[in-house]
């Protein structure tokens, strides 16, 4: 039996809540279990798409605790489809999206009303650590990580770029809204170069949602339900945004107070960890869309769950029962794929990871 989109809403927030109850943000945890040397990155599917906002913290909480180093992920059909054959025994990890449903309603006239909803689904993915016979160009070996010096030359260059006014000096770390300003400790109170980064990282995320950029909700004060959710969207935006700017986020203690009204919130809203992490999702595109070179733009506004791929508007199950056209954004890397194996020619079929 498939799956209700309020069961999976309340799995998938149970997963988080666990590692909250255990002081555990899983949104850092990533970094304090790469491999020696390694860099933490964002998941991607088998045509280097990037997942995004919940799918990045599932697949995320998933390479942490079964010891994934590759963030390659497809699905069984994808990877039959390249020549690879998943492992017998091998268990898939769940990401989601978004499915649009039209529905009928009646109104407080009586009158029937159709009304635009969307569904939540899920479907199955493999690490590709899972999978035998890929295709060397489907499984390379990773590059060299960068220095430290490369690392925090681009952070800064990123921060720069954004236009931000940082002012420096005392000892908090803050987004003021009112002033619209970043305030930041001298950079030599901070532990590390990684740290001051880290910290303002998650500050920027902040003030991306300024009334003139963003336009979130902000709250007022601590133990405010609007300020700690507002805080979660930037733990989890500073995250994405150290992930790709190969930076270890700085897991700040004076952080930790919140742990018990983020718990408080997920437990009340089973949503609330997808508006998030969708509010996280465009505050990183926001600030990246701000680079001279951006990255891939992501796609569109779901006003509930950018987060969670809802560019996909089909679902798949592994049978490969149901096939659909690959969305127009996945066409270029799916072209690319189509050139290293000229004869996978129905590979723009496979349903997207």
């Amino acid at each position: 039996m498939e799956e209700s989109g309020k069961d999976l809403y309340a799995q998938i927030t149970a997963k988080i809540v666990a590692d909250l109850e255990n002081g555990v943000r899983s949104w850092n945890q990533p970094w304090t279990n790469v491999r020696a040397g390694g860099e933490v990155l964002i998941p991607i599917r088998h045509n280097g798409v990037a997942y995004r906002g919940v799918n990045v913290l599932l697949l995320w909480i998933e390479a942490m605790r079964r010891g994934f180093s590759s963030p390659k992920w497809m699905t069984y059909n994808q990877a039959q489809l390249l020549g690879g054959q998943v492992r017998k025994g091998e268990r898939g990890s769940m990401v989601v999206f978004t499915k649009p449903l039209e529905v009928t309603q009646t109104d407080e006239a009586g009158a029937e009303v159709e009304k635009n909803m969307r569904l939540l689904r899920r479907y199955t993915v493999f690490n590709v650590e899972q999978i035998d016979g890929l295709p060397a160009e489907c499984c390379p070996q990773p590059e060299p990580p960068r220095s430290l010096d490369e690392r925090i030359e681009a952070a800064d260059s990123f921060v720069n770029a954004t236009g931000a006014v940082v002012h420096h000096g005392g000892n908090r770390a803050f987004y003021a809204p009112a002033r619209d300003v970043v305030q930041m400790p001298p950079f030599e109170h901070f532990i590390g170069k990684e740290a001051y980064y880290g910290t303002l990282l998650h500050e920027l995320t902040h003030w991306s949602g300024h009334s003139t950029r963003l336009n979130r909700e902000f709250g007022k004060m601590f133990g405010d339900p609007v300020y700690a959710n507002e805080e979660l969207v930037a733990e989890l935006g500073a995250a994405f945004l150290c992930a790709s700017l190969g930076i270890t986020p700085e897991i700040r203690q004076d952080h930790a107070a919140y742990i018990g009204d983020w718990l408080a919130i997920l437990k009340e809203d089973n949503r609330a960890i997808f508006r998030a992490a969708a509010h996280a999702q465009r505050a990183a595109d926001f600030l990246n869309a701000l680079q001279p070179k951006s990255p891939e733009p992501g796609y569109g506004g779901d006003p509930l769950l950018t987060s969670v791929d809802h560019q996909i508007k089909y679902h798949h199950a592994t049978s490969g029962s149901r096939a659909a056209r690959a969305p127009s954004a996945l066409l270029p890397a799916t072209t690319h794929v189509l050139n290293l194996f000229p004869n996978l020619h129905n590979l723009q079929k496979i349903a997207p990871s």
